[in-house]
C-alpha cells in the first residue's frame, strides 16, 4: 500500500482549478480525491433531484478531469464517518483535505462530526477557505476590503498528474432515481460542469454584460442575466475565477459596459458578504435575525394560500408565470425571486420558512447563505432592512409590458388582451367570454385584495417592530452582521440611532 496518502473531500466544491486543498494535498503525497453522497444531506427538506442532477453532471466532468490526471474520483454512498472509517481500511491515509464549507445546518453539524472522528483517529485535517468567508469571525471591520484582497490572490493551479491508487475500489455515479430520490426533468436546464460554467461566464464577459443593469430585471431576457450562479453555488467555478475574470474585461468596455461590470462584481461581493451572515450565524436558516419577532406569522399560516402560491394558481398572473417558469426551468432572475418572496410575506402574510424551504427545492443555484438571508430582509425579520413590497401587477407593467412571459407560462390567459394580461380580474364578463376564460372559472381570481393584505401587513410590522426587544435586536444585529462599507455604514449608523423607525420601500409598487 502506499504511504503518506491524501484524501482530498470534494464538497460544494466541484472543480480542479483554484481548489486549495487539491493543490497543497497533491504536493505531499498520493492524492485520493473523495465525494461522498450522504443521505441526510441528499433526504434533507431543502434538497431536490435537480440539484442531483446538476451535481452529477459536475461529479462527471470532475472525474474525467482526474482519471486524466492518473487517479479516477472515489465515489461513496453513506454516513460521512462510517465512509472515512471503510476507506481507512481499504488504503490508510494520514491526512483529510477540505474546503471550509459555509452550507445549511445539516452541512455544519455533518463537519462537526468529521471533525471529532479526525481527533479520535489521529487524523490531520486541514480545512481550507473556499472564499472569502471567514470562519469564527470576530468583527466585520475591514470585511469588504478582506474580500478584495482575498479576490485579488493568485489562483490554486491544479496538479500536473496525480499518482495512481489501486488499492480503493471505484464505484460509478448514481443518477437521482437509482439513489431513490425520484427523477425530475426540467424544460432547459442549465449544464454542470465546469466548462459550460466557464462557457457560460464569458458569454456574458463577452457579449451580454451591457445590456446586464437594465435587462436583468426581466424574466423575458434570460441573456441579460449572468446565468453562473449554479457553477458558484455547488463550486464548478470559484468566486475568485470569475472576479478576476470580470476585472479582466473591464477594460474593453466602454463607459457603459464598464458600469455593468463593476456592478456584475459589486452582486459577486455581496454574494459572500450574505454567506458570511450564516457562517457567523447558522441558526438564522430556522429561526429570525430579530428573535424578538419569533412568533410573527407563525400562529396564522393559512395552508390554502401558500398551496395556491407553489402551484402558480394565485390569481395573479406575474406571480403565478413566475412561479411555473421556475418549476419547469430551476432559474428565474433576482427582481422576480423577490417579487415571489415579498408576494408570500405582505400580500399572503406567510411565515417565510416553509416558502423558503419550497423555494430552496425548486432553485438549481440553491445557496443556503443567500437564500435564507434574502427570504428574511423580504419577510422584515432581519430588524434592519427597510421592508420591501412588490406590486405584481406593477413589476408585471413595468417588466413584462406586452405579456409575452405571462401568456406562455399560464397558456390559459394566452387570449387576454394586453391591457388586461396583468390584472385579468378587470375584464368585462363579455371581454372574458371572447377571450375564452371566466375568471374565477378557468383562472382563479385573487387570493387576496392587496390594498387590504398590504395595509394589514404594514400594521402587524409595525406592531412587532415597536418593543424594547426589538431595538436591541437591531443593535446586535447591525454590530454582528451589517456591512461595514462606508455609504452603508452611514445608513446603518441612521438606523441605529432610532431602530425602532419603519420604513416600506413602496418604489416597487
Amino acid at each position: 500500500m502506499l504511504k503518506n496518502v491524501q484524501v482530498v473531500w470534494f464538497k460544494r466544491d466541484l472543480r480542479l482549478s483554484d481548489h486549495g486543498p487539491l493543490t497543497a494535498a497533491a504536493k505531499r503525497g498520493p492524492v485520493l480525491p473523495l465525494y461522498v453522497i450522504e443521505p441526510e444531506i441528499i433526504t434533507a427538506a431543502d434538497f431536490a433531484p435537480r440539484h442531483w442532477n446538476f451535481i452529477r453532471q459536475c461529479l462527471l466532468e470532475l472525474d474525467r478531469g482526474l482519471t486524466q490526471l492518473g487517479q479516477p474520483l472515489v465515489i461513496r454512498h453513506g454516513d460521512i464517518v462510517a465512509v472515512l472509517s471503510q476507506l481507512f481500511t481499504e488504503q490508510p491515509f494520514t491526512t483529510l483535505w477540505a474546503h471550509q464549507e459555509t452550507s445549511n445546518w445539516v452541512g455544519f453539524q455533518r463537519d462537526k462530526q468529521v471533525i471529532d472522528w479526525c481527533r479520535a483517529t489521529g487524523i490531520q485535517l486541514n480545512e481550507l477557505p473556499n472564499c472569502a468567508v471567514v470562519r469564527k469571525l470576530t468583527s466585520r471591520d475591514r470585511w469588504h476590503a478582506h474580500w478584495d484582497h482575498v479576490m485579488g490572490q493568485a489562483q490554486h493551479p491544479a496538479p500536473s498528474n496525480l499518482t495512481s491508487i489501486t488499492t480503493v475500489q471505484l464505484q460509478a455515479i448514481p443518477d437521482a432515481q437509482a439513489l431513490g430520490i425520484g427523477s425530475e426533468q426540467l424544460r432547459t436546464p442549465q449544464q454542470g460542469g465546469t466548462n459550460v460554467g466557464l462557457h457560460v461566464l464569458s458569454s456574458f464577459l463577452k457579449h451580454r454584460a451591457k445590456h446586464y443593469p437594465r435587462g436583468m430585471g426581466s424574466p423575458n431576457n434570460l441573456r441579460a442575466s449572468a446565468r453562473i450562479s449554479p457553477y458558484l453555488a455547488w463550486g464548478a467555478l470559484s468566486g475568485r475565477q470569475v472576479v478576476q475574470q470580470t476585472r479582466q474585461q473591464i477594460p474593453n468596455f466602454d463607459l457603459a459596459g464598464r458600469k455593468a461590470l463593476r456592478t456584475f462584481e459589486n452582486r459577486l461581493h455581496w454574494r459572500e458578504h450574505f454567506m458570511q451572515k450564516i457562517e457567523d450565524e447558522p441558526e438564522i436558516e430556522f429561526h429570525n435575525f430579530a428573535r424578538s419577532m419569533d412568533g410573527m406569522r407563525a400562529e396564522s399560516f393559512n395552508q390554502s394560500y401558500f398551496d395556491a402560491w407553489a402551484n402558480g394558481q394565485t390569481g395573479y398572473p406575474m406571480v403565478d408565470a413566475c412561479m411555473r417558469s421556475l418549476q419547469a426551468t430551476g432559474w428565474i432572475n433576482f427582481r422576480m425571486r423577490a417579487m415571489l418572496v415579498s408576494f408570500t410575506a405582505y400580500h399572503l402574510w406567510l411565515h417565510w420558512q416553509k416558502p423558503a424551504l419550497h423555494l430552496a427545492r425548486l432553485f438549481v443555484d440553491y445557496e443556503p447563505g443567500i437564500h435564507y438571508c434574502q427570504h428574511q430582509m423580504q419577510a422584515g425579520t432581519t430588524s434592519i432592512n427597510v421592508p420591501r413590497i412588490y406590486d405584481p401587477v406593477k413589476q408585471g407593467l413595468n417588466h413584462d409590458a406586452k405579456g409575452g412571459f405571462v401568456r406562455h407560462w399560464v397558456p390559459e390567459l394566452r387570449d387576454v388582451p394586453t391591457s388586461f394580461i396583468h390584472a385579468p380580474w378587470h375584464m368585462p364578463y363579455e371581454m372574458q367570454q371572447r377571450a375564452g376564460i371566466t375568471i374565477g372559472k378557468h383562472y382563479p381570481a385573487p387570493i387576496v385584495d392587496t390594498k387590504q393584505a398590504l395595509a394589514f401587513a404594514r400594521a402587524e410590522l409595525s406592531k412587532w417592530r415597536n418593543s424594547d426587544h426589538y431595538s436591541q435586536d437591531t443593535v446586535r444585529v447591525l454590530r454582528k452582521h451589517a456591512s461595514r462599507r462606508r455609504s452603508q455604514h452611514k445608513k446603518d449608523a441612521q438606523r441605529d440611532h432610532n431602530p425602532r423607525q419603519i420604513g416600506f420601500d413602496f418604489d416597487n409598487l
